[in-house]
């Protein structure tokens, strides 16, 4: 594996992990008395387990991704913006990496990609957006594998945090807004859903089973921000004499602007090539990676 192969695969990797920081459609309800409190004056592991369905309860909010990736001495750099539905779980964010940008929008489970510069010629047949369905996709089983996914997608973990797993951080300041910063250890068979493989590969390379998740809550109990930060070994045990490879990196999602205006419609149907059949037969690879 190259140099900038490597950088180029860890860098989705952490797109991809940031998808998993932000809240979906479900049941938002909680307890006005706590919210009234504060996340701070709340247990932490229940402070933590109700973020979910009070961040959902805003129905829509601005939201900011940055990530950093060092891989075999490159580093790489990303950040986007843009906005979510929540309780849709919809998302129309600008992501932008080594002078490259990706407009995406996620809208009824399917994703749409517009790839811009020298990076336009990889959607076929002259079309303007990329279409991935992700439903289509778990359906045949590349799912798992993919790179691409909903910065809106539901933290489904936090509601089943114990008391065990969350430590109360203390209180920190973010954009003129008083958090309580949380500290999470997150069961690797929690974030890959039950997927065993998922688990056991992510074990591999993390060489560990649990993965610590920075979260911040507001007055509110709503998720401000979320930070991951990842060491991976991805050749260990794979290829001989690389198995010190490493792979570091460091996620930020922030949300901000609950109510915002979130009109979010995907692009109009001749305008899209759908590519989801190629990406089951390429293990979930987008064109444009």
């Amino acid at each position: 594996m190259s140099k900038a192969h490597t950088a180029r695969a860890a860098a989705a990797l952490v797109l991809a992990a940031a998808a998993l920081a932000g809240c979906g459609s479900e049941d938002a309800s909680g307890k006005a008395a706590d919210a009234r409190r504060g996340p701070g004056a709340t247990p932490p592991a229940r402070a933590v387990q109700d973020a979910y369905g009070r961040t959902v309860a805003a129905g829509t909010a601005k939201l900011a991704v940055s990530s950093k990736v060092v891989a075999d001495g490159q580093a790489l750099t990303a950040h986007g913006s843009g906005v979510a539905d929540l309780k849709r779980g919809a998302s129309r964010i600008e992501l932008t990496t080594q002078g490259t940008t990706i407009e995406q929008r996620v809208v009824d489970g399917v994703v749409y990609q517009k790839p811009s510069g020298g990076q336009r010629g990889a959607v076929p047949h002259g079309k303007t957006w990329l279409k991935i369905d992700l439903g289509r996709l778990a359906r045949q089983g590349s799912a798992g594998q993919s790179r691409v996914s909903d910065p809106a997608e539901p933290v489904r973990y936090l509601r089943d945090a114990g008391s065990g797993q969350v430590t109360r951080v203390g209180a920190q300041t973010l954009d003129g807004t008083r958090t309580t910063h949380y500290r999470v250890t997150v069961p690797l068979s929690a974030l890959t859903r039950g997927d065993a493989g998922q688990a056991r590969e992510l074990g591999r390379q993390l060489g560990r089973s649990s993965l610590p998740v920075d979260v911040w809550l507001d007055g509110r109990g709503r998720m401000r921000q979320e930070s991951v930060r990842l060491t991976l070994h991805p050749l260990e045990g794979r290829t001989p004499g690389q198995g010190s490879s490493r792979v570091t990196s460091t996620t930020v999602l922030r949300f901000g602007a609950f109510g915002t205006d979130a009109r979010i419609t995907a692009p109009p149907a001749g305008d899209t090539a759908d590519i989801t059949d190629r990406m089951t037969k390429s293990g979930g690879t987008t064109a444009t990676s």
